[in-house]
């Protein structure tokens, strides 16, 4: 049903960094409850009709109580149980019985194998991590036992096969635990890993050893092995995360000079299935002490059908490339929604040693028969590993010109549609309507099929640049808009009358607040001093926007600029870190006067628990700000490399943060939050990327997170303008292009979502951007089908029933920023 498939869903939501997480990836698959049919489980053979292989379901009685090969098992005997999952799955779990039948049986497998297939034709046999392909199997009838798989499978087709050192009858009862493959990757090829003989340090054998494809001429190819297995390597490559394994096992790596004089990697990526490509997730090691760092680029090219060719324009993307942070980390790798069956990406060194643990994609679904992309849960579900035909270029150039004109024709439709709804609301909308009320034109039938919803996004979201309706950009005057722009004209609390753009010049999110004069700013309506610009020692680009740049640099001098009360901490002589943002030469006059209009914004900022505006260089071009920036970086990428404090940590000098730590976190940012709100200011893109944290776990909320490439794959573009952080926007905000402070403490709770699982996945990870947009569509219709975000182990009940209540659908029932910090605050020692 189809309620089934959201809780599967909610179950998925589990992976933790990358794909999947092992540890959490451990659901039945649906022999015990039936969800697997009885015509997807096959035997080799079987002994009676009422021992048939249907009767295998793990904790059943049915039929005589289990599947029974026929006859006596002989040691060279290969009976096996087939079992049909329905899509590439990701197995980690296996369980079984013998036969009880009620006490009237005593039948079962001491020792089984596991063979697996992606594709039903070629199977492949299972090893342990060592090299062992027999598991322990039960020791009595009725007592299951449950095999963990190390390393995990991806697979289709799993068949078991019992195994006996003496002629003996065996009957087994099955289940299969493990979820979903959203990847839809079937195999990777890439150069065989190679051996690192540091001198003083222990060799490092970094080859692919769970690789289960062929190895041929110093390649791999065909298979799967470590890159997906969900195991991501620690920030020392020789330090593993298996026991009794070999220093280095944990990661696949190449040293540059074997590899001939092309400084580059080649991997070919082969998909189930044509999909819409978003981006490639690689961890990289960055050990720079032992010439172990980064790619410095990547290209990639895109293959439509495993038949066509390569087509000719690539994706390049340029890493920034981290000399202080031997860190190892996730890299995200835009692939612009590239479609394509297989991909090939050159990766290019950027030191002697490259090194991956675990490589995943994000993708959408397509249907090529249209090339119209489309990812719904019929289609996650009932995944095939089938090619459709290729009958030649003329059926696909007439479907592409059908589409288009059906394209075209629904969006004159849409927009005549629009400007009729605009017109008849700001006739029958009263002046004095309350501003909670919803707005009428999303309740048309036409809304209620999650596609049109989708479909539509695009021209709702212009929203958030402007008004619901509305055209243009400018910032609109809480005067002069229109009944349904404004609800009711003395709502100051509601930014969507006042909305300054969605991104600022930088390409970072600037905080939109009530309607400023600005459109004749000048030097003396800047209250910053005026910095020596050539005291900026530039360091790294940590992003960009269309106008504008923002910059780490080093500030010589800049406490003794500032004087007596600096907000800057003491540095024991270190030089001082800062964010520089710099307007381009070729910014426009409009950008000019908007990167003015946020200094004038940042300058009345000043909390605890907010950058700070610094100083300015204003008087030549390029125009900067100069704002604080935290030593600790971002505190996404502060707590994604870190895990929860234990004796295991301290043991292994694992950097850890405490539960304390974390609780202490989330008051310091709704304190920042709770005075952005008495402002009524609106920051729209709250999230522990835009967190900054210094030596003393201090947080300070930034607003330019949107600008960095690191995090790209957090915002999803809307026909080329705006980036929007969907996965944590309030419905209201991704339909309506409504946000307010309530959609700001929507976001806070998805920001405490990611704090209380340590930053270790996306919110919503296995649900694709589109999937997150039909989401919203269900927030709207309220009919108890919205999928919400599960409670992090880490996180104390009464802390993830705030999450839930600053998810509320409707907006008065979500705390306020007030609320919420007298309701942290008691859980942190003072």
């Amino acid at each position: 049903t189809i309620m089934h498939l959201f809780l599967l869903l909610i179950l998925q939501a589990t992976a933790a960094l990358g794909q999947i997480d092992p540890a959490h990836c451990r659901y039945a698959l649906g022999m015990e409850d039936r969800r697997i049919k009885d015509d997807d489980i096959t035997a080799s053979s079987q002994w009676y009709e009422t021992t048939g292989p249907q009767y295998a379901r793990l904790n059943r009685e049915e039929g005589d109580g289990a599947w029974c090969p026929e006859g006596q098992l002989e040691p060279s005997d290969s009976q096996y149980l087939q079992v049909d999952l329905g899509r590439l799955t990701f197995l980690t779990v296996v369980g079984t019985q013998g036969r009880y039948a009620r006490n009237s049986g005593n039948e079962f497998a001491r020792a089984y194998r596991l063979n697996y297939s992606r594709d039903g034709l070629l199977w492949k046999s299972w090893k342990n991590r060592l090299g062992n392909a027999v598991m322990e199997g039960n020791k009595n009838a009725y007592t299951s036992v449950i095999n963990d798989l190390h390393p995990p499978i991806i697979t289709r087709y799993v068949r078991l096969i019992p195994v006996t050192k003496l002629s003996t009858t065996v009957c087994m009862r099955v289940e299969l635990y493990g979820c979903p493959w959203e990847d839809g990757l079937i195999s990777y090829s890439a150069p065989e890993g190679q051996l690192m003989m540091p001198p003083g340090y222990p060799i490092a054998s970094l080859n692919d050893s769970t690789y289960d494809g062929v190895h041929e001429r110093r390649r791999l190819f065909g298979g799967m092995g470590q890159l997906t297995d969900g195991v991501i390597g620690q920030d020392d490559f020789l330090v593993t995360r298996q026991y009794h394994v070999w220093p280095g096992y944990d990661y696949l790596g190449w040293r540059n000079d074997s590899l001939g004089t092309q400084g580059y990697v080649e991997m070919e990526f082969v998909f189930d299935r044509q999909r819409n490509f978003t981006s490639l997730k690689v961890h990289s090691n960055n050990m720079f002490s032992r010439g172990v760092k980064i790619f410095s680029s990547v290209s990639c090219w895109f293959k439509p059908r495993l038949i066509a060719g390569w087509e000719a324009e690539s994706v390049a993307f340029k890493t920034v490339l981290d000399d202080r942070n031997p860190s190892a980390r996730y890299v995200t790798v835009p692939l612009n929604r590239r479609t394509a069956k297989s991909i090939r990406c050159r990766f290019y060194f950027a030191d002697v040693w490259m090194m991956f643990s675990e490589i995943s994609f994000q993708s959408g679904i397509t249907q090529t028969h249209t090339h119209t992309h489309t990812h719904t849960h019929r289609d996650t579900f009932n995944a095939s590993t089938s090619d459709p035909p290729d009958d030649g270029n003329t059926p696909i150039l007439i479907g592409c010109l059908v589409t288009i004109i059906l394209l075209l024709v629904i969006i004159i439709f849409l927009i005549l549609w629009c400007q009729y709804v605009c017109k008849v609301l700001e006739k029958v909308i009263p002046a004095n309507t309350d501003p909670h009320y919803e707005r009428v034109f999303l309740l048309d039938p036409q809304y209620q099929n999650p596609a049109v919803l989708r479909n539509k996004l695009p021209e709702l979201s212009q929203s958030a640049e402007a008004s619901a309706c509305g055209g243009g950009y400018a910032e609109p005057d809480v005067t002069q808009c229109t009944p349904h722009q404004c609800f009711h004209s003395n709502a100051p609390h509601y930014a969507e009358t006042d909305i300054v753009r969605l991104q600022g010049v930088t390409g970072s999110n600037m905080y939109a607040v009530p309607a400023l004069t600005v459109d004749s700013l000048t030097r003396k309506d800047i209250s910053a001093a005026e910095f020596p610009r050539q005291q900026l020692i530039f360091r790294e680009k940590l992003g960009e926007g269309q106008f504008g740049e923002v910059h780490l640099c080093e500030a010589e001098g800049l406490p003794e600029f500032l004087g007596e009360g600096s907000p800057l901490p003491d540095r024991d002589g270190r030089s001082v870190l800062v964010a520089v943002k710099q307007l381009r030469a070729d910014a426009t006059s409009q950008a000019r006067n908007d990167f003015l209009k946020e200094i004038k914004i940042m300058s009345r900022l000043n909390d605890p628990n907010i950058i700070r505006l610094l100083c300015v260089c204003v008087s030549s071009d390029p125009l900067c700000m100069v704002t604080e920036y935290m030593e600790n970086g971002d505190l996404n990428m502060f707590l994604s490399q870190r895990e929860i404090e234990s004796t295991l940590t301290h043991a292994n000098n694992i950097p850890s943060v405490s539960l304390s730590d974390l609780l202490h976190m989330s008051v310091q940012i709704s304190s920042g939050m709770k005075y952005l709100a008495s402002l009524n200011f609106v920051h729209r893109d709250l999230a522990t990327r835009n967190c900054l944290l210094d030596r003393r776990l201090t947080i300070k909320i930034a607003d330019f997170g949107m600008s960095r490439n690191l995090y790209s794959s957090d915002y999803y573009r809307i026909q080329g303008r705006a980036v929007l952080p969907i996965r944590w926007m309030a419905w209201e905000s991704i339909l309506l292009g409504k946000f307010t402070t309530a959609s700001d403490v929507w976001a806070f709770g998805v920001t405490l979502w990611e704090i209380f699982t340590l930053c270790k996945e996306q919110p919503y990870s296995l649900l694709s951007d589109e999937q997150v947009i039909e989401n919203t569509g269900e927030f709207f219709r309220n009919q108890g089908r919205q999928i919400f975000l599960y409670a992090p182990p880490l996180c104390p009940p009464s802390l993830f029933e705030l999450m839930m209540r600053c998810w509320s659908r409707d907006i008065p029932d979500r705390p306020t920023f007030e609320g919420l910090y007298q309701a942290l605050r008691p859980h942190v020692n003072q």
